[in-house]
């Protein structure tokens, strides 16, 4: 059997992508692999250039490569991770991916070493779709994985421990650089109360519409984390104490202008606050200035800022 009829079948049936070109980088062949992806056939474009056969062809980057390969002699090759794709293939695979291309490891191979055949290069695709589409799943979980790490899963902010690494982090940047940081530390007044009245989905809502609008009263850099069942405690970089007062202020003030709705009810909230500011303590002593604070406004009434001072029994608002 001549073995030109074996080559035939075993190419069209070959789960990759053969492209043969000439010196020139005309189209000699591809099988059926590639003519059934890109709805081409080889009888129409044989002869023709490679790249105004494919059009979709990244030309500046690919030519590079065919020449690299024709005057060095030696493969290049091409994986997914680095290029998704060098032929716009789709994958016809029932896949939920976010490209409906086909992820490719690409091979360019020089062919020949006679003269009648230097210059011709043969271009293997190989369908790398699964792995493709496994990194993307992996990726998700991971990333999934690292926010539920970060973030409290009814309020959406961040959770104890991130936010006291965070904590942490800046105060270490603030005492490097001498830049100041505050520190709020804050809680729902009477929120016993208010989950006996309107339980503990009335509760939950009144936590997540505060994190919500307290959010939007800060900037990107702020740090904003549930601290512990009703309190909650943002850290302000680049911001000395004044600077801290306005901004606990200005959440008190918003908080207690807007009541929650929850199962067509109105729920009143307020907050108290405790503001401290740093001057070289840890992060532990910090927050405990700020809920010395916290706790000098809940004895003035609640729905108030108070900031810490030497004195534990100054007051000041």
């Amino acid at each position: 059997m001549q073995l030109d009829a074996l080559l035939q079948p075993l190419l069209a049936q070959l789960n990759s992508g053969v492209v043969l070109l000439d010196k020139q980088n005309q189209v000699l062949f591809f099988n059926q692999f590639i003519a059934r992806r890109a709805n081409v056939q080889l009888e129409q474009v044989q002869g023709q250039n490679l790249f105004d056969v494919f059009t979709d062809l990244p030309k500046a980057w690919l030519q590079r490569k065919l020449d690299s390969v024709r005057q060095l002699q030696v493969p290049a090759f091409s994986n997914w991770e680095q290029r998704q794709y060098v032929f716009k293939l789709p994958h016809l695979r029932p896949l939920s991916t976010g490209s409906q291309y086909m992820a490719q490891n690409c091979s360019i191979m020089p062919l020949g070493n006679g003269s009648d055949s230097a210059g011709y290069l043969c271009i293997l695709i190989e369908d790398a779709t699964d792995a493709f589409v496994y990194q993307q799943q992996l990726h998700a979980s991971m990333a999934q994985l690292e926010q539920a790490n970060r973030i409290d899963g009814l309020t959406g902010i961040y959770n104890r421990r991130y936010w006291q690494q965070q904590l942490q982090l800046e105060l270490l940047r603030a005492e490097r650089y001498q830049h100041p940081v505050s520190l709020l530390l804050f809680d729902l007044d009477k929120f016993k109360q208010l989950n006996d009245s309107y339980g503990h989905q009335g509760g939950d809502a009144v936590l997540t519409t505060v994190a919500e609008r307290i959010s939007a009263l800060l900037r990107d850099t702020d740090i904003f984390g549930r601290y512990g069942g009703e309190e909650f405690g943002v850290v302000l970089p680049e911001t000395a104490l004044d600077g801290a007062l306005m901004v606990a202020n200005r959440i008190c003030k918003t908080i207690a202008a807007e009541t929650v709705s929850y199962n067509q009810q109105h729920i009143p909230v307020t907050l108290s606050i405790g503001v401290a500011s740093f001057a070289g303590q840890s992060s532990d002593e910090l927050i405990q200035q700020a809920d010395i604070g916290l706790y000098n406004a809940k004895r003035q009434g609640r729905n108030c800022v108070c900031a810490y001072t030497d004195s534990a029994d100054y007051l000041k608002r």
